[in-house]
């Protein structure tokens, strides 16, 4: 729910510094905006030559005067970012000129309508954040192990990184071959990065990594945990425990039966959206999704506090083995629910923040029984025999007037007040949390989604998107797309959990 916006976008055919015309945008990302540009430039009278820099070359040659290289056009990939703090951060780090095989390095960076252009050569690559999760275990520790590599040359060179996410990642369409680029630059070191201060770019990266884990990858998912703990304390001791895990899968299956996708919107700079899974035990799995409020470092903090403290409570509580009733498990549910939202609540006093989060959860065991639980207004739908409903029930000051008979439901979706929320995790000491029990059948679908899901779209679209004939994985990017198509305006993200 940050405030800031994005600059205005850069209009087709917009010339970019000497060489440039811009062909679009094509993505968003936290504090960026990444464009395709080509290097026509008909307002110049001569040619530019990639090869040998030579600019002698007319407009109607084609081929260098110097060099006699193809003057064809170019394809380039532009990130924009527009906090000053880090221009001139990237700017000495582009000037280290650093070379590493898996790092794609910009060869041209300036300043332009008040951002910091860096330029990449573009080939066949997709952006890992547009691939809803999960991964194949394979494929994530090939990510895992591709930035331990990277971070480890970016610590002997002196770079620590303030961020690290999938935003950062490129995959080589035909081979997926992974490249790190487009860094966020913490501090650059006049030597090796001090050993004490290594740990926390392993944290961010297990941060994001574990969004890309299948639920039943538990050995995965506690590497991540330990590492997001600051249990390694350089890249070498993570890379140890990375190789145990690398000769454990050989396979690149994916489980069908679950999806998962967050994305920052058309319109908000910074994602405060979170969300998350776990295996609890063979026969319990948890389902997260948590938007934060705050604003900078706190909602986003809030929203990863609740869904790391919800999966720590709960395996405290539920073991392998043993057996629990229903009524056990919504029990187990609520109190761990309440044991999150107090352990944020006493973090923020510390911190003297005002950061809170929403948080919608589903518990489901044998693929029969759910238990849905949630504070605030992010939300829990089960599609069944082709109708989708809603299961949680709002926290917000328009339900309530909803339910007093002040507003029909549609009215409610469009006023004003619609933001404005009663009840929240971590804003309030032992928050009131509301469960409910649904006993599954099979084909059904949980959807798990924040308000920049049902806030921009309509549930009869959603409905529509649900019951099309394709993968669970499309149908998390299908679901981001109607988002986007409803205005983007807010972060989205969405978890499925279909019953086999």
């Amino acid at each position: 729910m940050a405030k800031v916006s994005r600059p205005q976008r850069i209009a087709e055919s917009t010339y970019l510094s000497k060489y440039y015309t811009v062909e679009g945008l094509i993505r968003l990302a936290e504090s960026r905006m990444f464009y395709i540009v080509n290097d026509s430039r008909p307002d110049r009278p001569k040619k530019y030559c990639w090869n040998c820099g030579a600019e002698d070359s007319s407009t109607y040659d084609t081929h260098c005067v110097k060099c006699s290289e193809e003057l064809a056009l170019h394809k380039f990939l532009v990130s924009a970012r527009w906090e000053p703090v880090q221009t001139n951060k990237f700017m000495d780090y582009f000037e280290m000129e650093l070379e590493h095989p898996a790092i794609l390095q910009p060869f041209d960076v300036f300043v332009e309508r008040t951002s910091m252009m860096a330029v990449y050569t573009w080939g066949q690559f997709e952006f890992l954040i547009d691939r809803p999760s999960p991964l194949s275990p394979k494929m994530v520790l090939r990510v895992a192990q591709t930035a331990l590599g990277v971070l480890a040359f970016l610590h002997e060179k002196g770079i620590v990184l303030d961020d690290i996410g999938l935003h950062n990642f490129l995959l080589e369409v035909d081979s997926d071959a992974v490249y790190f680029f487009d860094p966020v630059i913490r501090e650059i070191f006049d030597g090796p990065v001090p050993e004490g201060q290594r740990a926390f770019d392993l944290a961010c990266l297990a941060d994001t990594l574990r969004k890309l884990v299948g639920v039943e990858h538990v050995g995965i998912h506690q590497f991540l945990i330990d590492a997001r703990q600051q249990k390694f304390k350089n890249t070498f001791e993570m890379g140890r425990r990375l190789e145990q895990l690398l000769n454990q899968f050989e396979g690149e299956t994916v489980d069908p039966n679950v999806a998962g996708i967050s994305d920052v919107g058309l319109v908000r700079v910074l994602n405060e959206d979170n969300w998350g899974w776990f295996q609890l035990t063979s026969r319990i799995g948890l389902y997260i999704v948590a938007d934060g409020m705050g604003g900078h470092d706190a909602g986003e903090v809030a929203s990863s506090m609740a869904v790391s403290l919800l999966i720590k409570e709960c395996r405290q509580r539920i073991q392998e083995g043993k057996e629990y009733s229903i009524e056990e498990l919504d029990d187990i549910l609520a109190h761990s629910f309440l044991l999150s939202n107090n352990g944020i609540k006493d973090f923020s006093e510390q911190r003297g923040s005002d950061m809170g989060t929403t948080m919608v959860v589903a518990l489901v065991k044998d693929h029969k029984d759910a238990i849905i639980a949630n504070v605030g207004d992010s939300r829990a739908y089960i599609l069944r025999s082709s109708k989708m409903s809603q299961v949680s029930v709002d926290h917000s000051l328009v339900q309530r007037m909803v339910e007093q008979g002040q507003l029909t439901p549609d009215e409610a979706r469009h006023h004003p007040h619609s933001n404005i929320l009663m009840r929240t995790v971590g804003t309030e000491r032992d928050v009131a949390v509301d469960t409910f029990r649904v006993k599954m059948k099979s084909q059904d679908v949980i959807l798990l989604c924040s308000d920049g899901l049902w806030g921009e779209t309509e549930d009869y679209d959603m409905q529509e998107v649900m019951n099309s004939p394709v993968s669970l994985h499309e149908m998390a990017s299908d679901l981001m797309m109607l988002a986007h198509n409803g205005g983007g305006k807010d972060n989205v993200s969405i978890v499925l959990v279909k019953i086999p």
